[in-house]
């Protein structure tokens, strides 16, 4: 767009010649030049001047008029790319363990996807080990007690662990008195999550048993929990609501994991 048909929309918007200077940064002298330049290209007067005041001429009304449509529809197109050149765009790897992916990533992906559909998102939930750098991951949400050397990190929030049991369970089984008494318990936990470490009133003491049913699945570790099967070390974001529900009850209440 050529800069005196700027500078002209600019000295009707303001209505002054030394205003329209000040706004783009020009001397009231220039600004008076590069209009009386604009007229002679065009060969026609488009502002009637005097010491006091400033107005269109009616041939410069039409064409501040259709200057100012094509100015606004100008800067509509350049916002419109500028928003596809910042708008994010392309694969995203994510990894998250899969009860927190389950309970907490997979409700948010539908407006995630609505917000963002030039992402080809590839979401691995598993409770195994996955290497950030040597899979290519983007993302990676991790339950653990320090940021990983090498990589960059953020605390999303604490995870809390509470050993729990179902109803069921408990009734035929019994409460646990103690630590000590988990060794007459059925004890699940997915391959990977033994030792539990659980911090107490009198300090913090480690379980390392073998789980009742080895799986690698923390997500069967939790429906076998549910079903009456044994006792688990959880997290609350997992188990919140089924304690809420009085589907799962706490064991050992003064314990909890580290």
């Amino acid at each position: 767009m050529d800069p005196d048909i700027v500078l002209f929309a600019e000295v009707v918007r303001t209505a002054s010649l030394s205003a329209a200077g000040r706004s783009l940064g020009i001397s009231p002298a220039m600004v008076s030049k590069r209009i009386a330049r604009l007229e002679a290209r065009l060969g026609v007067r488009l502002l009637n001047r005097t010491t006091r005041r400033l107005d269109l001429t009616a041939r410069g009304a039409v064409y501040h008029r259709d200057m100012i449509e094509i100015l606004a529809a100008i800067r509509d197109a350049e916002a419109r790319v500028a928003d596809r050149a910042d708008a994010p765009a392309g694969p995203l790897r994510v990894s998250a363990p899969t009860s927190f992916g389950r309970l907490h990533i997979a409700p948010q992906l539908k407006p995630f996807i609505d917000s963002h559909p030039a992402i080809a998102l590839d979401l691995d939930l598993s409770d195994g080990f996955s290497d950030v750098i040597g899979d290519r991951l983007d993302l990676a949400i991790r339950i653990a007690p320090a940021i990983p050397t090498g990589l960059t990190g953020y605390r999303l929030a604490d995870s809390r662990r509470v050993l729990c049991a179902a109803p069921g369970y408990v009734e035929e089984h019994g409460q646990p008195g103690d630590a000590a008494a988990l060794a007459g318990h059925r004890l699940l936990a997915a391959k990977g999550q033994m030792p539990w470490r659980l911090t107490g009133p009198d300090g913090t003491l480690t379980i390392d048993r073998p789980s009742y049913v080895a799986t690698n699945s923390s997500e069967v570790v939790r429906e076998l929990t549910l079903a009456g099967v044994g006792i688990a070390l959880r997290s609350l974001w997992d188990v919140s609501a089924d304690l809420a529900g009085g589907r799962l009850v706490r064991v050992l209440p003064a314990l909890a994991g580290s």
